[in-house]
């Protein structure tokens, strides 16, 4: 592709990513006041401030190629309802979910980000990629502030848990595990089919098969725990307004926007996990947490092939753009 051809693309990518950057930082200016802890809230103050700067430094890119108001607020409400935000609609009452909520969400955005280096690069413009690339890395380094914060959280979920609840308290997150699995089976399913590189199409498929391995476990650990059948309903319906079906309803997709998305999912199983993990060792049930453990090893797997593959869903959706 020649800088002509994907300049278009670009711009596109580049107001799709302040749109996400303000959605961004309107998280961040609430999240502290929900953290519950001195330290999580510091750092989502901190990283507020990065968010600030990202903004500027994406809407400048986008000023650069001829991106004006009416433009960059098209872009804004063109991504008001994509699927990206879902993750933004994600119910934060507790430090457990908004911790979850926001690594998910920087990943998107580090992931994204990798998308625009590639896009750039492909352009012949070196002054975005160097954006993008500083972004990216404080997006990383958010990401590593929060994986921090899961013990934390776990802690503040269930210190004053009796031990002889523990075992609901498991059973109910178990349950939303079980949730995740389904919604990410039928997520993987579709990304097969608009994958669009066979590199990235072959992770899909491998990750698909896992995903209904993993789906059985958990459903049979649930069996083995006597989990409530309503628990299991109630997961479910909590995850309705996380059908990831709408995303591809809402938008256009490509296989750089599907891959930056499945990135985010991944980590959003990522972080649900880690969580289960510690409240299974809190419970004593050293069975689920050795399934927790397992499964994220597969997830983290996952997510790195899907990032080692970003460069060649870019190239694939500048093919189809053709």
């Amino acid at each position: 592709m020649t800088p002509l051809d994907s300049k278009e693309e670009l711009v596109r990518l580049l107001g799709d990513l302040y749109s996400m950057e303000l959605q961004a930082l309107a998280q961040m200016r609430s999240a502290p006041d929900l953290a519950d802890d001195q330290r999580i809230s510091a750092d989502f103050r901190m990283h507020c401030a990065e968010t600030e700067i990202h903004a500027d430094l994406v809407r400048g890119r986008l000023e650069a190629h001829g991106g004006s108001p009416s433009t960059i607020k098209d872009a804004v409400m063109r991504l008001g309802g994509k699927g990206m935000l879902l993750f933004a609609k994600l119910q934060t009452e507790t430090p457990g979910r908004l911790v979850t909520h926001a690594y998910s969400y920087e990943a998107m955005e580090w992931a994204a980000y990798a998308a625009l280096a590639r896009l750039a690069e492909l352009a012949g413009d070196p002054a975005t990629v160097d954006t993008a690339d500083h972004i990216q890395s404080e997006e990383r380094a958010m990401m590593e502030r929060l994986e921090r914060a899961f013990d934390t959280v776990e802690h503040l979920a269930h210190a004053e848990v009796r031990p002889d609840a523990m075992a609901d308290h498991l059973g109910k997150h178990l349950a939303e595990a079980h949730a995740f699995e389904v919604q990410s089976e039928e997520l993987l399913r579709k990304a097969v089919e608009l994958a669009g590189s066979e590199e990235t199409r072959q992770v899909y498929i491998d990750h698909l098969e896992e995903t209904r391995a993993q789906k059985a476990d958990v459903e049979a650990r649930l069996h083995e725990l006597n989990t409530d059948v309503s628990w299991i309903q109630d997961a479910a319906l909590r995850l309705g307004a996380f059908n990831w079906s709408a995303f591809f309803r809402m938008q256009k997709d490509t296989p750089a926007k599907l891959a930056v998305f499945t990135y985010a999912v991944e980590h959003l199983e990522i972080g649900a996990y880690e969580l289960l993990a510690r409240t299974a060792r809190r419970a004593g049930d050293s069975e689920t947490a050795s399934l927790c453990r397992r499964i994220l090893d597969q997830e983290r797997s996952t997510a790195r092939r899907i990032a080692s593959s970003i460069s060649a869903a870019v190239e694939a959706t500048l093919a189809e753009a053709r």
